[in-house]
């Protein structure tokens, strides 16, 4: 079955960094798209970055576009999200997802990892 299991989600302080992963299998890792959403306390799924297949192309959410780098290692099954210049808004639980996800809270969730929490705080 497909598994997806996030680290790296600490407490950190405001204009801290923080590299999270997700490892992946029961797939064929490097033909699918991966996409990280997060969920802030009270607030609802936010789409956050993907990359495709091959690792070349990349897309962000305004919100984190210029501090947030999505990369992947196929030869590892994981993708990576690289947080920079972090800030109190960035908090939530971050979720890795296989394939492109259009809409987080529209989409079936059975390929999505548990998450792991990320608090910016001073």
């Amino acid at each position: 079955q497909v598994q997806l299991v996030e680290s790296g989600g600490d407490l950190v302080q405001p204009g801290g960094s923080l590299r999270l992963s997700c490892a992946a299998s029961g797939f064929t890792f490097s033909i699918w798209a991966m996409t990280w959403i997060r969920q802030a306390p009270g607030k609802g799924l936010e789409w956050v970055a993907d990359i495709n297949g091959g690792g070349f192309g990349q897309r962000y959410a305004a919100s984190v576009k210029g501090r947030f780098t999505v990369s992947r290692d196929n030869a590892k099954n994981t993708v990576y999200l690289q947080m920079n210049n972090l800030k109190p808004e960035d908090t939530g639980v971050y979720r890795c997802a296989r394939g492109m996800v259009d809409d987080p809270e529209l989409a079936e969730k059975d390929d999505w990892g548990q998450g792991t929490q990320v608090t910016v705080s001073s």
